[in-house]
């Protein structure tokens, strides 16, 4: 028995499903972006989506830039507080270029709302998301989500970078903490 396994109530999504599911979110995002002539910028959202974007980039099928941003709503509870804030900000320019933002989790759409007004006042060519899960039940502000890995059920998920108070971001699955491991 591991650590793991006093904590986790139930598996949602194994490994063999998430790396089929990689394999063709890659592969739908190089062949739309085939034919763009415009520099990609790929925008892995940290700490959440670290994991995801390392093995979304590996299997995209063009040049592509890697930067990285932090961005928080949620700090050490299980809900977004709504106020996002801008911890670490993009590096690259990204006027005229495409963006595809690389979430983990797009829950109420508030922090993914907010982040594309804030890249979009930079003048980029376009500016599309890719989301590892999707909550829609816990949506408050409509999104557009371009590429979906997942929909999820409004259950406290953690695992596959997703974490609980920095925890559990190490579990190679998507699963349902029990909740005595976060109550």
């Amino acid at each position: 028995m591991n650590f793991f396994d006093d904590h986790i109530e139930k598996v949602l999504l194994t490994k063999q499903e998430i790396s089929d599911k990689v394999k063709e979110l890659g592969a739908l995002i190089s062949k739309d972006y085939k034919d763009s002539g415009r520099e990609l910028i790929v925008v892995c959202i940290l700490r959440g989506s670290l994991i995801f974007a390392a093995d979304l980039i590996r299997q995209i099928n063009r040049k592509a830039v890697l930067d990285t941003m932090v961005v928080s709503s949620y700090g050490e509870t299980t809900r977004s507080s709504g106020v996002v804030k801008i911890n670490k900000d993009l590096e690259e320019d990204i006027a005229g270029k495409d963006v595809l933002i690389v979430e983990d989790i797009v829950d109420t759409g508030l922090t993914l709302s907010y982040l594309k007004k804030y890249l979009l006042a930079r003048d980029p060519a376009s500016v599309k998301v890719c989301t590892f899960l999707d909550k829609p039940e816990r949506r408050e502000i409509d999104v557009d989500i371009d590429y979906c890995g997942f929909a999820v059920p409004n259950e406290f998920v953690v695992g596959y970078g997703l974490d609980f108070g920095q925890f559990y971001r190490n579990y190679p699955e998507v699963v349902v903490l029990k909740p005595a491991a976060y109550e």
